[in-house]
């Protein structure tokens, strides 16, 4: 295994005595930027999961109703697909507003238009009121959602990568993972309150709507803690000392378009696991009544927490036998948990209860390392543009459509088909990562 995915001496392009002087001149503490990472981050992943779970208990009865159920799911999770598509057009059109003004005008209106399409949402009037256009506005807050994620790309990711030490590379790139499960953590858990403390009607009325507001209140928050970190003189200068500013999308696809669909495909098994331990077991479930949604939120909050103590373990694993072994090896252990997807998920309440833990614990070692194991083969100048692009791909082609596709294919042909779809994504991480390796040997 290890000598298929070895790694790359990274930063590509620098002698160790270049990189011993771009230290010494801007020193950036490693630490510091990762809290800045996991706090952007979360409330990003806050708002898209506050979507994911709405998709499932509230979108069928306000948007949906004249649909039967499982159709009303199938609907709503084709909405929640369009942030996916609109991420890498919205990467495309800040990285020009950053160029022609600033990164931190950028971040703002980014920040400002995430947390304005999150907090629409709660205004929205149901089906039943406006009809048609309930649908409409629905769709278009979830396409700027998606656009404004792709602008709030701050470069931190790649600054903490490019400011570790070469021994605790694995430790660092996990910490910014940790923001996924832990925005999850925070809706399912918001939701299970509500849910479990409003009546159904008052629940579907306007219970829902509170994490939506909560979305908003969480991305001023995040704005002024991820400026106060961005736009200091220190960061500044070592943004600017490691060449991580944008550049043209044109031009970075010409010079190493390759890197980015390479890393994309890397990091299928873990993306393409994401939604289906986190979104998709809450639709499934709750359409068969096997358990109540405020069981399934409960046993996800408990996912969350052993995601969470996953992804600290890959850190520590992948400090020891090298980050993309440690991701081709997650992506073998993915492919037999898929194997007994259909016998978990189609059993009774514990069988489910430990597809959705498993899962939680399988995403974890595989996402930890998911983010910057393959990305470092890009050029010091190409990279802050490449990662941004790169994770763009890794969420469209592997996630977006995860809800949509498991539900609709279980629904119609079994379960067997999750296996199907993960095995798939399994594949694709290993060939992916051959093909790296390949063009690292060649290079």
């Amino acid at each position: 295994m290890s000598s298929t995915f070895q790694e790359q001496r990274e930063p590509a392009g620098f002698t160790e005595e270049e990189l011993r002087r771009i230290q010494a001149h801007a020193k950036v503490a490693p630490g510091e930027i990762a809290i800045g990472v996991v706090i952007g981050r979360t409330s990003e992943y806050f708002d898209f999961f506050v979507f994911g779970i709405a998709c499932v208990l509230v979108f069928p009865s306000v948007f949906f109703p004249f649909e039967n159920r499982l159709d009303a799911m199938l609907l709503s999770f084709s909405i929640f697909s369009l942030a996916f598509i609109a991420r890498p057009l919205g990467t495309t059109l800040f990285m020009s507003f950053q160029r022609r003004w600033s990164r931190g005008t950028k971040l703002t209106i980014a920040l400002f238009l995430l947390g304005s399409s999150t907090a629409g949402m709660a205004f929205l009037p149901s089906y039943t009121v406006i009809g048609g256009w309930a649908i409409g506005l629905l769709s278009l807050f979830r396409f700027l959602q998606g656009i404004a994620l792709g602008g709030s790309w701050d470069g931190l990711p790649s600054l903490l990568a490019l400011n570790t030490p070469p021994e605790r590379r694995g430790w660092y790139a996990m910490l910014g993972q940790l923001s996924a499960p832990i925005g999850f953590l925070i809706a399912s858990a918001l939701f299970l309150f509500l849910h479990s403390q409003l009546s159904n009607d008052d629940f579907i009325d306007w219970g829902w709507r509170y994490p939506f507001f909560v979305a908003f209140t969480i991305n001023v928050v995040a704005l002024f803690a991820r400026l106060r970190l961005v736009m200091t003189e220190e960061y500044t200068h070592a943004m600017e000392e490691r060449e991580l500013e944008p550049i043209g999308i044109i031009d970075m696809l010409r010079k190493q378009g390759y890197n980015i669909f390479v890393g994309a495909f890397a990091a299928l098994a873990s993306y393409a696991l994401f939604h289906l331990v986190s979104i998709f077991p809450l639709s499934w479930i709750t359409l068969g009544s096997v358990q109540s949604v405020d069981s399934v939120l409960a046993v996800q909050i408990v996912g969350a927490i052993a995601g969470i103590l996953s992804i600290i373990a890959s850190g520590i694993i992948a400090d020891r036998i090298g980050r993309r072994t440690t991701l081709g090896t997650a992506a073998v252990l993915i492919g037999i948990f898929a194997l007994f997807a259909p016998w978990l998920l189609g059993g009774g309440e514990t069988a489910q209860d430990t597809f959705i833990v498993v899962g939680f614990i399988l995403l974890g070692l595989s996402y930890g390392q998911a983010a910057g194991s393959v990305t470092s083969n890009f050029e010091i100048r190409l990279r802050y543009t490449g990662a941004a692009l790169t994770s763009d791909f890794a969420w469209l082609i592997g996630a977006g459509f995860a809800p949509l596709v498991a539900l609709g294919l279980s629904s119609r042909f079994g379960l067997a088909a999750v296996s199907v779809y993960l095995l798939s994504g399994v594949a694709c991480t290993l060939i992916a990562l051959r093909v790296n390796r390949a063009l690292a040997t060649r290079e």
